[in-house]
This record gives structure tokens, C-alpha cells and sequence, in this order.
């Protein structure tokens, strides 16, 4: 099997993106406790994910594949931190609507849980349902993965399964005592040392 070409993104995909990752995330316990009306979840995801995307083309990097199948988006922490998103409040409720104050807290335990030393943060890495399971993930994190190690630098996130965390083990992420929403969801933060 052909390695899938991994493509650095623009801000025309921006939206694509942001869908991407939310049609990925509807599976996972957390999107339950941030929107619990389930008929309108894709779409308030995919709005505060657009919000966090648009950020990542100013700020960060943002992969796909080259079919689009799989998105990843860093975002570097080193040195001085970013500007935050601009008029963030105002375009989470916005997107958020009355699940606004269940994101904000989201973005709080994140923020509480953050590690200090200087690392790339896998914000979110996203595959189409459908393409789930055959290495597409996995192509996403090792084409990162390589600017890392070249250049000794960590990669950090918060795994939101525990397939999730079972993945990124298997490419050197070891896992750290897990938050949680108040419902009892668990994220587990995850730290990689560059490999020399």
C-alpha cells in the first residue's frame, strides 16, 4: 500500500476541516455533554471547531491528506504563546448558543492541564468514519512526527478514547492521570518525547 500524501492546508478549508473533525468527533463521549440536543451537535461542533481551525491558519498547522480523508491540526507552544482567537468570546456564543458555558468550561480544564514546557499541541486530529482504522491517523502523526524528532521538539494532546490513547501509545505518546467533564468524561493528556 502507497503511502497517502499529507498536504499542509490553507485557509479555503478552513470550513472543511472544521467538518471533518466534527463528523469524527460525534462518536466520542464528550460532544454528549457539550451539546446534548443531538440534532443540532454536528453543527454547533463544527462551529466551534471552525473557530479553532481559522486560529490554526494564522497560528498553527494544519494537515489533510491529500483525498482529505484525515485532518490534523497542530498548534506550536513555544516560546511566547499566541494571541487567543480573535472576538473569541463573541463567536463561541455565537456558534455555541446556549452550550456556550459548557465549552468555556472545556477550554478552562484544557487550559488548567496544559504543560508548560515548550511543545507542539496536537489540537485535533480527525478521520473520516468511514476510514477509520486503516493507518490514516497514523500517516497524519508520523509526517509530523518527523519535523519533531529532526528538530527535538515534544508533541503533547488530550486523547478523548481509549482507542485514542492505545493509537498515539503505539507512536510514543505516554499518557498522564486523565481530567475530567463534569459528567465524568475523561480526557487523558498525553506527552512524546522526540525521538533522537
Amino acid at each position: 500500500m502507497s503511502a497517502t500524501p499529507v498536504e499542509r492546508l490553507g485557509p479555503a478549508e478552513t470550513r472543511l476541516v472544521a467538518e471533518r473533525i466534527a463528523e469524527a468527533f460525534l462518536v466520542l463521549d464528550a460532544p454528549r455533554w457539550l451539546v446534548p440536543d443531538e440534532s443540532k451537535r454536528e453543527m454547533v461542533l463544527a462551529g466551534q471547531f471552525e473557530i479553532l481551525v481559522d486560529h490554526a491558519m494564522r497560528h498553527g498547522l494544519v494537515f489533510g491528506t491529500a483525498d482529505r480523508d484525515g485532518v490534523a491540526v497542530w498548534f506550536p507552544s513555544v516560546g511566547d504563546p499566541a494571541p487567543p482567537p480573535e472576538d473569541y468570546d463573541a463567536r463561541l456564543a455565537a456558534a455555541c448558543g446556549e452550550w456556550t458555558g459548557r465549552f468555556a468550561h472545556l477550554d478552562e480544564l484544557f487550559a488548567a492541564n496544559h504543560p508548560h514546557p515548550d511543545h507542539h499541541h496536537l489540537a485535533f486530529l480527525a478521520v473520516r468514519p468511514d476510514r477509520q482504522g486503516r493507518g490514516v491517523g497514523s500517516t497524519l502523526l508520523r509526517h509530523h512526527h518527523a519535523w519533531l524528532d529532526a528538530n527535538g521538539v515534544p508533541g503533547y494532546l488530550e486523547a478523548a478514547s481509549e482507542i485514542a490513547v492505545e493509537l498515539y501509545t503505539r507512536h510514543g505518546y505516554r499518557v498522564r492521570e486523565p481530567f475530567r467533564l463534569p459528567d465524568g468524561t475523561p480526557f487523558w493528556p498525553m506527552w512524546r518525547e522526540p525521538l533522537r
